[in-house]
């Protein structure tokens, strides 16, 4: 997180707010031609984790095989359409500034390639995921990050055009990665080794999935790329600036509770395909409840001290980002709530209803938010509209899954919602006593933060853990003595 945040300072001061804008609104729209990559990307998973809980590995292994078959079938269609298409709507619709419609169309390109590249990578990430190999996402993770910040050092050292420059380096990150994934499924996993294979109806049945999951995953892409090309079209580049930075804190602090739920959605597909509803549900209650809080504790200081972090982190910041940052973090907020939902749907294979209605809702924040920005509203409308959406999307979920998995969305909302609201009141009380009594300084903002943590951690053992948890944590503490005699010796 600390370098993701540290690289995109020093992108925006090397690229400047316009073309820091304008790589945002080009990556951003390109990253909409993935939904259905992303839709399939889900269907791959659930299938491969369900064959693994069911035991079937030569099941397995078809699955895999037709995954790279319909993903690379995928990556040339979406490869036609964004070049033709895609590149006339760059071409006329979005405003960018005539002296850098060159340097755009590079982006444009480079990230299409990306975009294939990763499609390309999704049925090997499936298949690490759905062995719960965690450790290899984190040091893989770490070894991108560390190129990433590479990349910032290299890009200030030449002469060349920095945004055709920044895009062309990107692109390499990513096939290195992609090489690392394919190398190692191709090591450690016989089931991941392709070979010619096709099988109608299995093509069917993954297709079917994911077409359902089509409908979710482009509301979801709306959700965030689209609103970054409607404030384009209605504010130009400098919004973007703005919106992208906001994108990047959202992506940096949720990368933690993202870790925590991919490590999450393999136990709860695997439990359902052995017929185990009560711990699956268990599974969701904690994995809402524990998302909700480690996010809480990391956005809490942010969502307090925005103004202040933003100064301190980037040398000049864009109008309008210390806002779109407070609500962006408000919203993920809730919406890691509904994440444990969204796998347990995914899971059961019964998506038609549950993609229907939630894409539905979700797919509204776009025509709602050029409503009122046609209508003359700010910026910062767009998102308070999806916080609105994510609470209705929260409610839809939760009636849907109870008939799908016969999960009790009453004793989910006593679990978890309540528990969560009331937490976040309790950890919220002393932080905004310091914040507003306190004059704004660097002084203020440590004080805050530690005692954003402190109130965090002792109002999660209080109202956030029942009993049993509460006999686990002690017992996680006694431990820890011991571990650090053990360590310095």
């Amino acid at each position: 997180m600390i370098v993701t945040l540290y690289t995109s300072r020093v992108i925006l001061n090397t690229l400047g707010v316009e073309d820091f804008g304008i790589y945002n609104v080009v990556a951003g729209f390109v990253t909409m031609l993935a939904f259905v990559s992303n839709a399939m990307a889900s269907a791959t998973q659930r299938f491969l984790a369900f064959e693994i809980g069911a035991g079937n590995k030569r099941e397995l292994h078809n699955v895999f095989v037709m995954s790279v078959n319909i993903h690379f079938i995928i990556a040339m269609i979406i490869l036609i359409i964004a070049e033709t298409l895609g590149l006339f709507f760059l071409n006329t619709q979005l405003t960018i500034p005539v002296e850098r419609m060159e340097a755009a169309r590079w982006v444009y390109h480079i990230s299409i390639l990306i975009l294939v590249v990763n499609m390309i990578s999704v049925p090997y990430n499936a298949m690490i995921i759905a062995h719960e190999q965690m450790n290899v996402f984190a040091w893989v993770s770490i070894a991108e990050v560390i190129l990433n910040l590479l990349i910032v050092f290299v890009l200030q050292g030449f002469g060349f055009d920095k945004l055709k420059f920044y895009a062309a380096l990107l692109f390499g990150v990513v096939l290195l990665i992609r090489a690392i994934f394919g190398a190692y499924c191709h090591k450690k996993y016989r089931e991941s080794k392709f070979r010619f294979f096709w099988n109608t109806h299995l093509f069917k049945t993954l297709f079917s999935y994911a077409a359902w999951n089509l409908w979710g995953s482009s509301a979801g892409v709306i959700m965030g790329q689209g609103i970054n090309v409607l404030l384009n079209v209605f504010f130009g580049p400098a919004i973007n600036a703005a919106y992208g930075i906001a994108l990047r804190v959202k992506s940096a602090v949720n990368q933690f509770v993202n870790n925590f739920q991919m490590a999450l959605n393999p136990p709860i597909i695997k439990s359902y395909g052995a017929g185990n509803l009560q711990y699956m549900h268990q599974l969701i209650f904690s994995g809402a409840k524990y998302s909700f809080f480690l996010l809480f504790t990391l956005s809490l200081p942010l969502l307090l001290e925005t103004e202040l972090v933003l100064k301190l982190w980037l040398k000049m910041v864009p109008e309008y980002t210390v806002v779109f940052v407070r609500l962006a973090l408000v919203n993920i907020l809730i919406d890691s709530i509904s994440r444990p939902l969204v796998t347990a749907a995914q899971a059961s294979g019964k998506i038609k209803l549950y993609q229907g209605v939630v894409g539905g809702l979700l797919i509204l924040n776009l025509p709602i938010s050029f409503l009122f920005l046609k209508l003359g509203f700010s910026p910062e409308t767009t998102l308070w509209i999806s916080i609105f959406i994510t609470i209705l999307a929260l409610v839809a979920r939760l009636i849907i899954i109870e008939r799908l998995i016969r999960l009790n969305s009453r004793e989910f909302i006593f679990r978890v919602v309540i528990i969560c609201f009331g937490f976040s009141v309790v950890a919220l009380v002393v932080p905004l006593m310091l914040y507003f009594r306190l004059e704004g300084s660097l002084v203020r903002f440590f004080i805050v933060s530690f005692s954003s943590f402190v109130f965090s951690i002792i109002s999660m053992y209080i109202l956030g853990l029942d009993s049993n948890e509460k006999v686990f944590f002690k017992k996680q503490l006694a431990k820890i003595p011991g571990q650090l005699k053990s360590f310095w010796r």
